[in-house]
C-alpha cells in the first residue's frame, strides 16, 4: 500500500490540529476515510475542499478512482475567503 504525506491548509489545518501527517492508502477515497475517522470537524471541512495530488488538481474525479502513487503529497485546500 502506498505511503505519502497529506498537507492541510487553512480551515483543514485548524480542524486537523496539525499541518501535515503521513498516510498509507491506495486511493484518495481511502485516504479521506482514514483521516476523517473520529474527526467530525475535519470531515466537514474535507467535504467542501479541493485536492491536489503531487501538485495536480483532482477536480471532479471520483475520489475512489484517484490512485495514490508511492510518496504522494496530497494537499487539502478548503475554500478560501477573501477579497
Amino acid at each position: 500500500m502506498p505511503t505519502g504525506k497529506v498537507r492541510y491548509w487553512a480551515a483543514a489545518k485548524e480542524a486537523a490540529g496539525i499541518a501535515e501527517e503521513a498516510f498509507e492508502a491506495d486511493t484518495l477515497g481511502d485516504l479521506m476515510t482514514k483521516i476523517t475517522a473520529d474527526r467530525e470537524e475535519l470531515a466537514r471541512v474535507v467535504r467542501r475542499s479541493s485536492f491536489l495530488v503531487n501538485g495536480d488538481p483532482v477536480g471532479r474525479r471520483e475520489h475512489s478512482a484517484v490512485r495514490l502513487p508511492e510518496g504522494a503529497v496530497v494537499e487539502i485546500l478548503p475554500p478560501f475567503a477573501g477579497g
